[in-house]
């Protein structure tokens, strides 16, 4: 059967269910297709709600660890996996349920099934005898998980991401490949609930696209709390034997081989765009499984455009429902681009770590001159009032102009205190834009404008640093 439309979007994730919904909000006839029985794609079914929801529980169990100075005792918690399990679960079914009520009410029509192109008009909806014919056509099919085809993944015991957040048991040794923001999260999580942790890592930092020194605070913690990390060392094997996980390694400190119940391996996403027969419609495909795009969203072919993970770094869900909505206001007749100047980054690790704009090391690389200034937490009467003083919060300002270039922040809450420096950045604000607004005492967001202070020297809760 030919199923005709206006505008197709293949992919329901936060960038495809926002395509779908605001092209219809704009009047336009929408078909979203959706490859999973539930609508939501990989945030919010198998990655970031999910992971949210089992991190906030791992926060309570941490905290009340960890009230014993504050004069107050807890028993030990009796975990329930079986209910912390279910708790998630209950968390995405009500979203997914809210996005399927708001697709019926917008009367956009899901149609579920892997969709793939047949040409730059049609679509195929495999095992099915349905043509979808499109007159614009959306992709946000976005990322699968990356895989090194000889490690063991026929084995349950290694894992995926998706495979971590089952919670199917909490093992008692557990090895997490890869120090990105999905793997430290994961860890967080599993060390709560009683795993031993091990962290391998290829490179020289956990988080290597931030700045070292904003990802320290959360080194030293987690270093006292697992009991491996293994910086510039790489996996040279894995062999599922009956006792576990065999898995070798080369690196300065670790050890040649050795064994854990359970290996997560979280070492990135690969876009899907070698996977929907873009060929056959035309639309470029780089080697990498991404497709390049205008600032308008649009592909190569005049009719198709794309968002989301699909089309590049960071592969990240805010960035995908702008690009969404940029794409869908252009198919309907709208003056819109993608424009960003800053796309946040957060990893829920505990404890966080965000940073938005330039890093240190970007601006080191562009030979930019770049004022700096750091606030450790340590004096921050909220944060030690809360009992957690490792945290710190860097801005980096422009030489001449003191303009904001970027900001990192280590510490509870960072993901919510990153949003002011994200926005002053957009604004184009200086060092008195930020300095000179009056923060809440005491708060965490007054650190935005300690840090800024010591970059301007103007600083009264600590002794200014020296200028050269």
């Amino acid at each position: 059967m030919i199923i005709k439309t206006q505008v197709v979007v293949i992919g329901s994730g936060p960038g495809g269910y926002t395509a779908a919904f605001r092209a219809a909000d704009l009047g336009k006839q929408v078909t979203l297709i959706e490859r999973y029985d539930a609508l939501g794609g990989v945030c919010l079914n198998v990655g970031c709600i999910p992971s949210k929801a089992l991190l906030h529980t791992a926060q309570i169990i941490n905290e009340a660890k960890e009230a014993s100075h504050l004069g107050v005792t807890f028993n030990e918690p009796n975990i329930n996996i079986d209910d912390v399990r279910t708790n998630k679960t209950n968390i995405v079914a009500k979203l997914t349920a809210g996005i399927k009520a708001l697709a019926k009410a917008r009367k956009v029509d899901v149609i579920t099934g892997y969709g793939k192109f047949i040409s730059a008009n049609q679509l195929a909806i495999e095992h099915s005898d349905d043509i979808i014919e499109f007159e614009q056509c959306i992709i946000a099919a976005g990322s699968h998980v990356t895989k090194i085809p000889a490690f063991p993944f026929d084995d349950a015991r290694v894992m995926d991401s998706t495979d971590a957040l089952n919670l199917i048991d909490i093992p008692k040794r557990l090895l997490v490949v890869g120090g990105g923001i999905i793997g430290l999260e994961m860890a967080t999580v599993y060390h709560t609930l009683g795993s031993e942790i091990t962290v391998v890592v290829r490179s020289g930092q956990l988080i290597a696209s931030a700045d070292k020194d904003i990802v320290s605070p959360l080194f030293k913690r987690i270093k006292k709390q697992y009991a491996n990390i293994f910086l510039n060392t790489k996996v040279t094997s894995m062999n599922a034997l009956d006792e576990g996980i065999k898995v070798g390694f080369e690196g300065k400190n670790a050890p040649e081989f050795d064994t854990f119940d359970k290996v997560l391996v979280a070492i990135g996403r690969t876009p899907n765009g070698k996977l929907i027969d873009c060929e056959k419609a035309g639309v470029e495909v780089n080697d990498w499984g991404f497709i390049p795009t205008d600032k308008q969203m649009k592909t190569n072919v005049q009719n198709i455009y794309a968002i989301g993970d699909i089309v590049g770094q960071p592969m990240l869900a805010h960035k995908a429902v702008h690009e969404a909505k940029v794409a869908a206001e252009v198919i309907c007749g709208h003056k819109s681009g993608f424009d960003a100047l800053t796309i946040p980054s957060v990893a829920y690790t505990d404890p966080e770590v965000a940073w938005t704009g330039k890093t240190e090391k970007e601006l080191k690389v562009e030979g930019v001159a770049y004022e700096k200034g750091v606030f450790p937490w340590a004096a921050s009467g909220r944060s030690l009032s809360i009992g957690r003083s490792e945290g710190m919060t860097k801005g980096l300002f422009d030489a001449k102009t003191g303009r904001i270039l970027g900001m990192g922040i280590c510490g509870t809450n960072a993901g919510e205190l990153i949003a002011e420096a994200t926005l002053a950045i957009e604004m184009g604000c200086d060092m008195d834009d930020i300095a000179l607004t009056i923060h809440a005492h005491p708060t965490l967001s007054e650190t935005t404008a300690f840090a800024t202070e010591m970059a301007q020297g103007t600083i009264t809760d600590l002794l200014p640093p020296k200028k050269k």
